[in-house]
């Protein structure tokens, strides 16, 4: 399964954790008390989040990615191979917490957000790169994309 894209968690208690805010997985591979291997075919879209302590946080960083087919540009993402189409990038516990609040907003529409519009995941890295509030997304929103995604088909 060369096609896929695999994305390792780990988890340590109070010192690293690695997982996957939403997406929807393959296959998943327990290696060991402390990781899984989760697999995710080209399109899909996930959120990996990721945070390092000691004494403190030091790292906090979100990523949303749209798996890569064989072929395809993608950046590479540590613990994420080979790596995906970066649609929202954010690192510091403000902005990666904003990030979160906004995926729960989606879902409190009763949308997943990995069918979320993906132009939506680049509007929020940009808005809140920069400090901005980004727009809402609606359920709108979300039926025009349905309807441009069907058309693009």
């Amino acid at each position: 399964m060369n096609d896929v894209t695999t994305v390792e968690l780990l988890w340590l208690e109070k010192r690293i954790e690695n997982r996957i805010r939403f997406g929807n997985p393959i296959s998943e591979k327990i290696v060991d008390a402390n990781r899984r291997v989760l697999s995710f075919t080209p399109g899909c879209i996930f959120a990996f989040v990721r945070w390092t302590s000691d004494f403190g946080v030091l790292l906090s960083r979100i990523d949303i990615l749209r798996a890569t087919a064989p072929g395809q540009r993608y950046s590479t993402v540590p613990w994420i191979k080979p790596g995906g189409e970066s649609l929202l990038r954010l690192s510091g516990w403000p902005r990666v917490e904003r990030a979160l609040h906004l995926i729960d907003a989606v879902e409190a529409l009763g949308i997943d957000p990995a069918d979320a519009a993906p132009d939506y995941w680049h509007h929020v890295h940009n808005r809140l790169s920069v400090n901005e509030a980004p727009r809402t997304y609606t359920r709108g929103r979300h039926q025009a994309w349905l309807h441009r995604r069907k058309l693009t088909s």
